[in-house]
């Protein structure tokens, strides 16, 4: 059989109307705002006027630790909500949209793969309905505001050695981690050090994916921190007058996405924090909405089960009042076999004692979900033509051990087909009573939060706090955000915050280095090892193999 490219496969399929997928979801025509055929964002009036309607169930999809083998976390979404409605069930899916800075650095692109993706792919991966552009310009007119407020006079005191608000770009782009601007004299500002993030870990984009409404948005937007005073005394975006411009902004940006996949399934795409260094979930009015459509959604959290599912439970599931019913746990046999030292290069062959050793990694993930959270899963193996029935084998016993079923999703080769298996068993496991907790309590210290992921869910045998973060836990205690919950900023690629540290490591300590309240969002960042809020490009960008013809058609995107 021939071979296609992701985007190929996107192209050549045969898209609805988006009006008609709108009226397959329930949603009546009144609240669609089309963005050409094949998009629509949705009046968020929906929610209000379908208020008294019940819940669907919530299906959490999260996985092992990533390699550069790639697990397929989102194509298995996708997957598995077109096999729920296979097999008679109405089902959606809620992602969460691409950043820019990834579809150009390593991925490529993140709308599913193979025959389980949502289109229109280029569009998804791209500028979208413009949202990210919003967050953006919201995040940098509150950083003009902020300079041109100094620049006046600066009647509130604002010691510019103290500010914290960054600029935002959606880009890769080291080179804007650490500027100084304000050059040139008088009239060209005030000279300081500054900085970029990336738009997908600006608060502003945690406050639009948190923000239960617009008036819940501004209000939001109006506690964020953007620097202190000389005397030490928080500056809000309220003080600066800036929430109402703001919130203009992003009142569009606010509506959930609704687009397609393949097979005609409807699934929200809306919000994009990162999992490493944001909360990593899409947003909560995509959420709640897709759960008073259907009678199953599916969603995702970021990266493994130590961040994005550690925050969605700890942080999303809180604010917007939610919960799992099930878990699906993505893995490769690939994977596993690299967390069991075996070089990308190799991962084709046959490796039992490999893979033996890179189990514990997925294995220590299954006993989270189970215990740390008590939600009943179920592990999807993403199949790879090289996986052979005796490395099946031996994750499925292993799996079995801790009592937890084993579904082999071939949802990239087969699409909804292949995720038959897979639904069944979560429908199966969404009837299970369940024991849903959180990793820790709201009202136990910084200190106590920190202690209570790093110990439950990363297995680590404490944290040690550097540099300013002992000052920095008593200062945000006596400011009155002790009881935030903890949003970690730490690599994807281990359980501990060193990246080197592959499978399941014991006898680490995460180290602390940095806290930062997000009074907007609702959450402390703790920052951790290396991590930065801006990622550089690699050495062979995927932005060089992106290109588009005279007829406007887009290759590249994998």
């Amino acid at each position: 059989m021939e071979y296609k490219t992701d985007i190929e496969i996107a192209q050549a399929c045969e898209k609805e109307k988006i009006t008609a997928v709108a009226e397959r979801a329930g949603i009546p025509e009144e609240y669609l705002e089309l963005y050409g055929n094949y998009k629509a964002k949705i009046d968020y009036k929906f929610m209000r006027d379908n208020a008294d309607k019940p819940d669907g169930k919530l299906i959490l999809v999260t996985a092992i630790t990533p390699t550069p083998a790639g697990e397929g976390k989102t194509t298995t979404s996708v997957g598995l909500t077109d096999g729920l409605r296979k097999i008679g069930k109405n089902a959606m899916v809620a992602l969460r949209e691409p950043s820019l800075g990834p579809v150009f650095g390593v991925k490529g692109g993140a709308a599913g793969g193979g025959y389980a993706q949502v289109v229109p792919m280029e569009d998804i991966n791209l500028h979208f309905t413009g949202d990210f552009h919003a967050i953006g310009a919201a995040n940098n007119l509150l950083a003009a505001m902020l300079d041109n407020h100094i620049q006046q006079g600066n009647a509130l005191g604002i010691d510019p050695k103290q500010i914290t608000w960054k600029r935002a770009v959606d880009m890769n782009d080291r080179q804007l981690r650490h500027i100084v601007d304000g050059l040139g004299g008088r009239m060209q500002g005030v000279p300081r050090e500054d900085g970029f993030e990336i738009t997908v870990a600006s608060e502003v984009m945690a406050v639009l994916c948190l923000a239960s409404d617009i008036t819940d948005l501004k209000a939001r937007l109006g506690r964020m921190i953007v620097g202190y005073t000389y005397s030490g005394k928080p500056v809000t975006a309220h003080d600066l007058k800036a929430e109402g411009a703001m919130a203009a902004l992003l009142k569009d940006a606010l509506k959930p996405n609704l687009v397609q996949t393949l097979e005609g399934t409807p699934a929200f795409i809306h919000g994009g924090p990162f999992a490493n260094i944001a909360h990593g979930c899409n947003s909560i009015t995509a959420t709640r909405m897709a759960l008073k459509c259907a009678d199953y959604v599916v969603t995702e959290a970021g990266f493994a089960a130590d961040l994005g599912a550690e925050k969605f439970i700890d942080i999303k599931c809180r604010m917007a009042g939610i919960q799992p019913s099930a878990v699906v746990i993505v893995a490769t046999v690939r994977a596993l076999k690299y967390h069991g030292g075996v070089p990308k290069s190799e991962l084709n062959h046959e490796n039992l004692e490999a893979l033996e050793k890179g189990l514990p990694n997925l294995l220590q993930h299954v006993g989270n979900i189970k215990n740390v959270f008590g939600l009943p899963c179920v592990v999807a193996i993403n199949a790879f033509p090289t996986d052979t029935k005796a490395e099946l084998d031996m994750v499925e016993a292993k799996c079995k051990e801790l009592g937890v079923n084993v579904a082999l999703s071939e949802v990239w080769a087969k699409g909804g087909e292949g995720g038959k298996a897979l639904a069944a068993e979560v429908v199966r496991l969404c009837e299970q009573p369940n024991d849903f907790h959180q990793s820790y309590e709201l009202e136990s210290s910084i200190m106590d939060k920190l202690t209570a992921i790093c110990t439950k869910v990363y297995h680590a045998d404490g944290v040690q706090l550097v540099g300013n973060a002992v000052k920095q836990i008593k200062q945000l205690e006596e400011l009155g955000f002790g009881n935030l919950p903890i949003c970690m900023a730490k690599t994807q690629y281990s359980f501990s915050d060193d990246p080197s540290l592959l499978g399941a490591p014991k006898g680490f300590t995460v180290t602390v280095r940095n806290l930062k309240v997000c009074a907007g969002a609702g959450f402390i960042v703790a920052l951790t090892g290396d991590i930065m809020t801006m990622p550089g490009l690699p050495k062979v960008p995927a932005a060089e193999k992106i290109d588009v013809d005279e007829n406007g058609v887009i290759s590249g995107l994998f």
